[in-house]
């Protein structure tokens, strides 16, 4: 049985202006092997982002949010 290594890792973004954003950052994150899950809070520009640490880091999620146009960095809250 494999080992569950599921992480939730929360991300600030910078240079949200509308909420077809959203939708941009979430496909594109969404894409990445061993993400389960996308959420972007607009109003907070928060990304929350359930996923597999051993297939993909927080750093790679960075650089998802960078191709969709977009700056976000690791938040703790």
């Amino acid at each position: 049985m494999s080992t569950n290594t599921n992480t939730h890792t929360l991300l600030r973004a910078e240079g949200f202006s509308c909420p077809s954003c959203v939708n941009k950052i979430e496909k594109r994150v969404g894409r990445l092997k061993g993400v389960e899950d996308v959420k972007v809070h607009f109003a907070t520009a928060r990304i929350e982002v359930d996923h597999d640490e051993s297939k993909v880091s927080v750093d790679d999620l960075v650089a998802a949010v960078a191709k969709a146009g977009y700056k976000a960095t690791p938040s703790a809250f």
